[in-house]
């Protein structure tokens, strides 16, 4: 029998597939912009640029509701690792994803309506949403109005390390978006986490 929690609210889900499709677009174009053979682009070289600084103010707006949301409906906490035994939850869930997983092992935290998101989740989303993301946000919006840009910065021209912290963050942003991907697959069924982030129940 098959046993479904009610796990994230409609808000949620909404803020989370609209976040999804702006930093999928962000990537495509970001990585055209930048890396791409001029005559084999991801996306002509213009259109990327209108299309990137629109999903980015996009995207700025998505994370004030974000964070306004979390605020109000005292979501926040969801993101607050819950002691006792942070670190021995942490070593537990790391060994369920490199053995675990791929032994049929059960899952050793999953998801209720107190604690949607096991101590490594909790930690991970936490450090993109309240530290990558806004250093990924304002270097782009200092990009957007390079006029606010220091005309010099630690010695070298302003845009420069703005560059350079914007793209660190955009990679790790990137490299997150692939592992989350992946480990949406790993729930009682390859659907399962999928499902639940468009139904909000989750099955198991």
């Amino acid at each position: 029998m098959t046993n479904r929690v009610y796990i994230l609210h409609l808000w949620v889900r909404l803020w989370h597939w609209g976040n999804a499709l702006a930093i999928i677009a962000l990537s495509i174009t970001g990585i055209s912009l930048h890396f791409s053979d001029p005559n084999l682009p991801l996306v002509e070289f213009s259109l990327a640029a209108r299309i990137h600084n629109v999903a980015g103010v996009i995207l700025a707006g998505l994370w004030v509701v974000f964070v306004t949301g979390n605020i109000v409906t005292g979501n926040w906490w969801q993101y607050i690792p819950k002691p006792p035994g942070i670190i021995k939850r942490c070593l537990t869930q790391m060994k369920y994803y490199g053995s675990g997983i791929f032994k049929g092992e059960p899952e050793p935290y999953p998801p209720t309506p107190e604690v949607n998101f096991n101590v490594l989740q909790a930690l991970t989303y936490w450090s993109i949403m309240y530290m990558v993301l806004p250093v990924v946000i304002l270097t782009g919006l200092v990009f957007l109005y390079p006029q606010f840009a220091p005309d010099k910065l630690f010695g070298l021209d302003g845009l420069l390390p703005i560059a350079m912290v914007h793209y660190i963050g955009a990679a790790v942003i990137l490299l997150f978006m692939v592992s989350h991907i992946y480990l949406g697959t790993v729930g009682p069924k390859v659907s399962s986490l999928f499902k639940m982030m468009i139904t909000g129940w989750y099955e198991h």
